[in-house]
Order: structure tokens, then sequence, then C-alpha cells
């Protein structure tokens, strides 16, 4: 019987969409563990009023842009750990994942030391000094919980790449029940607020990364194997992504100033909104993310022509699910807000956020498999500067034209948001479908010493199952090759 931890042949590959849907559903609920804990405070905190749900929008963001760059770089542990699983080198994996668990505590103990300068800035950012200070104060307390949110990042990102996304999901349930048990306690049983919503946060952190480590027993983490090499590949894959994370975020980040100046009911309106699209947008992302490990497998085992297939049906697995989140958002967007808030014109505002919201949900999924996919073959750079340019060439300036000049508000900028993702949506796709992700997915073959046993395996593989396109690339790509290492007389003339 096949089991999550053993390194198999791409038993899926006549039959993707089972295993897609198998890979996604957990890693879905996983990767809602951090904005569902964000998600949790809001619905606790917005009854403390909204200086304090504005606070702890603001001081959420902050501990997020804190651990972003870790968030984006872990993301590689996953293709490492993938591609070695599909070129069947089990030996490569406990050193990928110490490789990960090494940098992930460096760069958290980074974010704690940069939280506490954060901390003295945040209330100048806030439109009143009642939201500034809750910032401040829910900002201190959740990051200390970074180095621990940044491991069970690599630990996830793991477990995810050999086919297991089981375990993700039960230590993410398990921080999120600490979460809100303490969240109930600590804000209001004890009286300790804004405050009480970040201890408990980064509670539920360090409870995920127990579990996460009971989990990853098998293969095992092996910190006595990491050597200059693992090291090497995961930041070479890494940083490109850490850095489209850190910049994406950073036009992110500069959209909630603006919306913080505007004033609190449209910076509260804003987090609202945005909570609920995570909802939709999260789970699209997990199918983009199941068919990242699929794609760096494939890879890994030389079988490049299964990638652009993945690709297709995981965006209309995506796409299903959006187009159901547009038609709730539509259909319900006067009663959603009302169980966030009281507040008449914070609710008309997320109101109209949501509708905003329901107009870009299928090019967000699209979005989000594109990336995914092209992570997984090891192509990172394209993708990582589409998305920055996008989002800094759109969302920050048409908020300010939108938001401010025009007077819309948060509309303004949601309006922004639109034109990013369909703009990255378009440009991610065109790349994916003319394969120029083949240059990085030879490369990372390389790495792992498989090169020449891919070419041959392809060359064998039978007509029918194959077919003659995927025959005849490879040996067609190889001729010219082969003439220059002969000396071909006719290329020497």
């Amino acid at each position: 019987m096949r089991t999550d931890t053993e390194p198999q042949g791409l038993h899926w590959k006549r039959k993707p969409v089972p295993e897609l849907v198998r890979l996604a559903w957990p890693i879905a609920v996983s990767m809602l563990s951090y904005s569902v804990m964000t998600l949790t405070s809001t619905l606790f905190v917005g009854r403390l009023g909204a200086p304090a749900l504005a606070g702890v929008s603001l001081g959420g963001l902050a501990a997020f842009a804190l651990i972003i760059f870790g968030f984006g770089l872990l993301r590689s542990v996953k293709v490492l750990v993938s591609q070695a699983t599909g070129a069947q080198r089990p030996d490569e994996i406990p050193a990928s994942i110490g490789a990960g668990l090494i940098v992930a505590t460096g760069l958290g103990l980074l974010a704690i030391v940069l939280g506490r300068l954060a901390v003295g800035y945040l209330p100048a950012l806030a439109a009143t000094p009642e939201a500034g200070s809750s910032a401040a104060v829910y900002l201190s307390m959740r990051n200390l919980g970074a180095p621990f949110a940044l491991v069970s990042i690599a630990l996830s990102e793991s477990r995810y790449g050999i086919g297991d996304s089981r375990s993700p999901l039960w230590a993410a349930l398990g921080a999120n029940v600490t979460n809100i048990a303490l969240d109930a306690v600590l804000i209001f049983g004890l009286g300790l607020g804004v405050r009480g919503a970040g201890i408990a946060a980064a509670l539920g952190h360090v409870v995920e990364v127990a579990l996460l480590l009971r989990a990853c027993r098998t293969p095992g983490i092996g910190l006595a194997a990491v050597r200059l090499r693992h090291l090497g590949e995961l930041l070479r894959l890494g940083v490109p992504l850490g850095l489209q994370f850190t910049l994406e975020i950073g036009s992110f980040s500069l959209l909630v100033v603006m919306l913080a100046r505007i004033g609190d009911a449209d910076l509260a309106a804003h987090q609202i909104a945005l909570q609920l699209t995570h909802l939709s947008f999260l789970p699209a992302l997990a199918v983009g993310e199941a068919a990242c490990v699929l794609v760096g497998q494939a890879v890994g085992a030389g079988e490049d022509g299964l990638v652009r297939n993945l690709a297709r049906k995981a965006v209309g697995i995506a796409a299903g699910y959006s187009l159901a989140c547009a038609v709730v958002f539509l259909a319900f967007a006067d009663v959603i807000p009302a169980m966030f808030t009281t507040d008449p014109q914070v609710r008309l505002t997320t109101a109209r956020l949501l509708r905003i919201a329901a107009a870009f949900q299928l090019f967000d999924a699209g979005n989000a498999v594109a990336r995914s996919v092209l992570r997984g073959t090891g192509d990172v750079r394209y993708a990582a500067i589409v998305a920055v340019l996008s989002a800094w060439a759109a969302t920050p300036p048409l908020t300010w034209l939108l938001g401010f000049r025009m007077g819309l508000g948060a509309m303004g900028g949601w309006l922004g948001l639109t034109v990013e993702v369909v703009v990255g949506c378009v440009l991610l796709w065109w790349r994916l479908e003319r394969g120029h992700w083949k240059a990085g997915a030879a490369l990372c073959r390389e790495r792992l010493g498989v090169r020449a046993q891919v070419q041959t395996a392809e060359a064998e593989l039978p007509l029918l199952i194959a077919g003659p396109s995927q025959i005849l690339d490879p040996v067609l790509a190889e001729l010219p090759r082969r003439r220059s290492d002969r000396g071909s007389p006719r290329r020497a003339s």
C-alpha cells in the first residue's frame, strides 16, 4: 500500500485530477491557518470597536510583513523535495528539510529584532491614536511567534513535497483550536483585549510546530547532513520568491497605510473584506500548490509533457471554486458584514468591496495556479518580476488616483487590486503556454544528476502512452547538439 511518506513514481500521471484534489483540500485548510488566526482575532476584537479593529488590521499586516520574505523563500523547500521525490532521490530530502529549518530559524529571530523597532513607528501610520496604540500592542505580542511561524512553513512545505498534505492539516487545525480558545480566555476572560489576541496567535504557532515535528520523524530532518550546496540551492530558488513576496506585500502595505489615512471605517472594511476573500483565494491557491507538487515530481522524473496538462486541470478546479465564491459575495454582500461589525459605515463599505472582489475571482484563481506551476518547474524569476511590476504599477497609483483624488476610498484601492490581478494572470499564462519554463526544469534535473537518465526514459516511452510530440521533441532537440559534438562538416563550413 502506498503511503504519503514513500517516494514513488508518477502513479497519478494517467489521472491527475484525483491526486490534485487529494493534495489540495488539506493544503487549503492548512494555508488558511495564518489568515484564520487574524480572522479569529478580527471577530473577537471587532466587538471592541472600530479603532481596535483597525489596529489589529495594521498590526497584523506589520507582523506578516516582517516574515513575508521567509514566507516566500521557504516555499522553495516544497520544490526541492518534490523534485527529489520525482527523481527517486530520497537521500536528498532530509538535508533539504534541514536547510529549510536553519534558514527559517534565522529569519524568525531577525523578524523579532525588526519588530521591536517597528512597534515605535506604527502609531504614526494610524488615523487615530487609539488605532495606533492597538496596532503597536498587537504587533509586539504576535511577532514573538515569528520563528515558530516560519519553522512551521518550512516543515509544512516539506510534507507537501513528498505528497503528505494531511500532517500540515492536523497541525494547522491544532494551532487554530488553540488560538480560538486562547482568544476567548485572554481577550474577554482576562480582559487583555488586543494584547490577548496577539498572545493567542503566537502560542498557536508554537503548537503547530510541535505537531509538525512529530510528523517529520519520517523521512527525518537531516540537520547534520546539510551542506553549503543544499543551502545554496534553497536560496537560489527561494530568494526570488522571497523578494517577490516582500515587494508585493510592500505594495499592499502602502495600500493599507493609504487607507489608514483615509479613516478607520475604510481600513476596518478593508480588513473584513480581505479576510473574507482569503477564504476564496487561499483554497484556489492550494490547488495551485498541489499542482506545484505534482509538477515538481514530473520535472524530477523528466515528464515535462505533463506540465501544461496539470496546469489546465488545476485552473479548472480552482476557477470552479472561485466562481462559487463570487456568487456568494454578490448574493450576500449586504448580509455578511453584519457578522463582523455593527458600524453602518463599515458595513456599507465592506459590501461594496465584496462586489469588487467577486469581479476578479476567476482571474485571481488563474494567477495563483500559474505562478505555482511555474515555481514547480524551477522557473521562479519571471513570475517574481511579473508579480512585482503588476503590483507596484497598479495598486498604489490607482489607490491614490481613485481613492484619494476621486474620493472612492477603499473602493479605489480594490479597483487597483483588480487591475493587478488581471494583468498578472495574462502574463503568467503566456509564459506557461509558450513553454519558456523548460530551461529552469532542465537545470533542476541537472542538479539531481538525472539528466541523461531522463532523456533515455523519454525516448523509450510507447507511442500510445506518450503521444508523437513527446517522443519526437526530445530527440529533435538533441540533433543539433549531437551534430556539433561530431564536428559536422556543414556546420564547420
